[in-house]
């Protein structure tokens, strides 16, 4: 029998690198992977990617600011696939710059996406998982809450809230049978890092900065995020809440 079998799986920015990834990595083990995503059709891609493989997957539109969308859809996901036993919030967004050269414009869509987005996710879908009690969750962080991260100020502060949203959750929450961890990845191969990279000075000098500090000599790719975030949110890690692993090739080491 596969982990996820018979489970219905949120994961919001499934379009996306490591969304998509992980999202593919559900439904080979048997989930029913609904996607979120504001990008439909990156969505559409990932679900058809893993139809065409055997799997159960559907897509659906989801402004995770907009907590009328966020409703809409996580409606519109269990009336398709049935209750929700996983959320996996994934979807960000970031700029790179010194905060003091940042506009609260800058600060306002951050906080937005990285934060409020999540707690709408939350908000939205506990209530289910409280009712049946039982549910994984999983908030996809960043090392930048745990280390700080030069030209991140916000970003890194919207994770750090993440992870200790999430550790106050999986106080509240664990005797309703729910756990809640978050997964740190360091830098990762993503169009989100292009896109990062693209709004510092040098964009190439950045990425080979970032590559050299990573001990195992690699930035992250998707995958090695995917089975991270499938073993946080499966019954093998039934006993684990209210952690947080970094996956980031040693670039952060913390016990």
């Amino acid at each position: 029998m596969a982990r996820f079998d018979g489970k219905t799986i949120v994961l919001t920015g499934g379009g996306g690198g490591i969304g998509s990834a992980t999202c593919k990595r559900f439904a080979a083990e048997g989930g029913k992977v609904a996607i979120f995503d504001l990008n439909l059709d990156a969505a559409k891609k990932t679900a058809g990617e893993i139809v065409a493989a055997g799997g159960v997957a559907e897509a659906f539109q989801c402004d995770i600011v907009d907590r009328a969308s966020v409703d809409a859809a996580v409606a519109a996901a269990e009336a398709k696939l049935g209750p929700i036993s996983v959320l996996v919030n994934n979807a960000g967004w970031d700029i790179f710059k010194p905060f003091v050269k940042t506009e609260p414009t800058d600060w306002a869509k951050i906080i937005a996406i990285n934060l409020t987005g999540a707690l709408n996710m939350h908000h939205a879908i506990l209530p289910g998982m409280v009712a049946r009690k039982y549910g994984r969750i999983v908030n996809v962080a960043s090392d930048a809450a745990r280390v700080g991260s030069s030209g991140e100020a916000v970003y890194a502060a919207c994770k750090g809230g993440l992870v200790a949203f999430s550790k106050t959750l999986a106080r509240e929450h664990a005797r309703h049978g729910i756990t809640v961890n978050a997964v740190c990845p360091g830098p990762t191969a993503t169009a989100m890092l292009d896109d990062v990279a693209a709004t510092a000075a040098s964009p190439e000098k950045l990425i080979e900065a970032f590559t050299r500090a990573i001990p195992l000599g690699r930035l992250g790719q998707p995958d090695d995020l995917a089975g991270a975030i499938a073993f946080m949110a499966s019954d093998d890690a039934g006993f684990v809440t209210g952690q947080v692993l970094s996956v980031s090739g040693g670039l952060t080491m913390n016990g």
